[in-house]
């Protein structure tokens, strides 16, 4: 049997992407936007040997399976779940064919994770801070442009750029916040620093931004320097679990909640709420899954960032196994929660739920931007973190607008208050004043550009 007589068969003939294989087999749908390039034995011993989204993955990654077109096509594809079990006379034959060797397993591309200790430790969520974030400033710079941005940036209109888009989000959130020259401001999960510097140069807080990841704090400071704000931004290298500096008047979480985890979340809103003043602001700005109506509570992880790849990674809406290729690749030990038992878990924790805002189809626009910018700079990229690391990345951002479009990830900004005394110090109209003032945007934009690190 040949390969591509075999895949047709897997897929039940209803293949919606034309294969080509090496040898010299060819089948599928000629007048598909994709082609898939089975390159090597080792695609098929990746993919007999882990069946489904990890084998796909690692035979992506180590490009044994290649794509010609466009990924976002392939991605927003729907295909039957890969399941071998229902086709072992296939296997068989195909294993005549090539040799029983394909059934045995292949290492891993060398940038695979592996996690170890007790989940969401000190220890464990340093490495897979580590993992993720220390990759290479400039590669983040290739991806995510000036304003070194990594979370959902906030668009007037789907023409906007990303720049002020992102700057939009901040000034957002500094809103939100209420902040006011002198306010003390604490940045959880701060990567480059972009929300921290915006709140010191336009709203004169003083801010402290803490990350895990020592290339994002030494980044940080660079930039809070260059714009002449060091005696307001400090940048630390610490656990949000190690700060003991309160209190604070705000606190802003943009894209740190999702590394918590359900084990984690107790003692992240914990420490948060008693890190505040009386009458402080939280807001908490992090991706989400869905209501799956589901009677099992835990959170899936990350795994609807892939669930339209093509190929059929075979993650259902709603299941409770999470990713092999997130965790493995990309975000590990990341979990999803629903936005409701997010809330749940703030007010258990004494917080007061002020203003919720779902940014959904602004997270679509922002991913297609990021992967716009990597396939502009693509072979840049190669050259800074190697050809895995970069398909890594086209994959997941493909996949993952796919799934913010398609509504199976959500993403929420949450404003809550510190209780007072019953006063929240909030307008009558919490909303009033959170639209972002454009000529700060366009300021700050400029700003960017003048004054990016070297």
């Amino acid at each position: 049997m040949d390969v591509a007589t075999f895949v047709t068969t897997v897929f039940d003939g209803t293949l919606p992407v034309r294969i080509e294989a090496f040898d010299g087999s060819a089948g599928g749908d000629n007048d598909a936007p994709v082609t898939i390039i089975v390159r090597n034995r080792d695609a098929l011993r990746r993919v007999l040997t882990h069946p489904g989204e990890l084998g796909l993955a690692r035979a992506y990654v180590a490009g044994d399976l290649d794509v010609e077109g466009d990924l976002d096509a392939l991605v927003s594809l729907e295909v039957p779940a890969l399941d071998l079990k229902r086709h072992v006379p296939a296997v068989r034959e195909l294993a005549r064919t090539f040799g029983a060797s394909i059934l045995t397993p292949v290492a891993p591309p060398s940038i695979e994770a592996r996690s170890h200790g007790v989940l969401h430790s000190r220890r464990r969520d340093a490495r897979s801070v580590t993992h993720h974030y220390d990759v290479s400033n400039r590669f983040y710079e290739y991806v995510l442009g000036p304003s070194m941005t990594y979370s959902c940036a906030v668009f007037a209109t789907p023409e906007d750029a990303l720049e002020a888009a992102q700057i939009r989000k901040v000034d957002l959130v500094a809103r939100k916040l209420g902040l006011a020259p002198g306010d003390r401001l604490l940045d959880v999960g701060c990567g480059w620093g972009t929300m921290a510097i915006h709140a010191a140069q336009t709203y004169g807080a003083r801010v402290v931004g803490v990350t895990l990841s020592k290339p994002q704090a030494a980044y940080a400071t660079q930039r809070a320097a260059a714009l002449g704000l060091g005696h307001l931004v400090e940048f630390r290298v610490q656990d949000y679990r190690d700060v003991t500096d309160g209190p604070y008047d705000a606190i802003s979480s943009i894209g740190m909640a999702e590394h918590v985890g359900r084990r984690g979340l107790p003692a992240y809103t914990d420490t948060l709420t008693h890190l505040l003043v009386p009458g402080g602001r939280f807001l908490n700005h992090a991706i989400g899954r869905p209501a799956t109506h589901d009677e099992d509570p835990r959170p899936t992880r990350l795994d609807d960032l892939v669930h339209h790849l093509g190929l059929a990674l075979g993650s259902r809406r709603g299941a409770k196994t999470g990713s092999a290729f997130i965790d493995r690749y990309v975000f590990p030990d990341g979990e999803l929660h629903q936005i409701g038992d997010l809330v749940g878990r703030f007010q258990d924790h004494g917080l007061e739920v002020r203003h919720l805002e779902s940014l959904r189809e602004h997270y679509a626009l922002t991913l297609r931007h990021w992967v716009a910018n990597l396939e502009r700079h693509w072979g840049d990229a190669i050259a800074e973190v190697g050809e895995p690391r970069a398909r890594v990345w086209r994959l997941y951002m493909a996949a993952s607008a796919v799934a913010f479009e398609r509504h199976h990830l959500e993403v929420h900004q949450v404003l809550m208050v510190r209780p007072d005394r019953g006063a929240s110090h909030l307008a009558l109209r919490a909303n009033v004043d959170f639209n972002p003032d454009e000529d700060v945007v366009r300021k700050a934009v400029a700003d960017l550009e003048r004054h990016r690190p070297q």
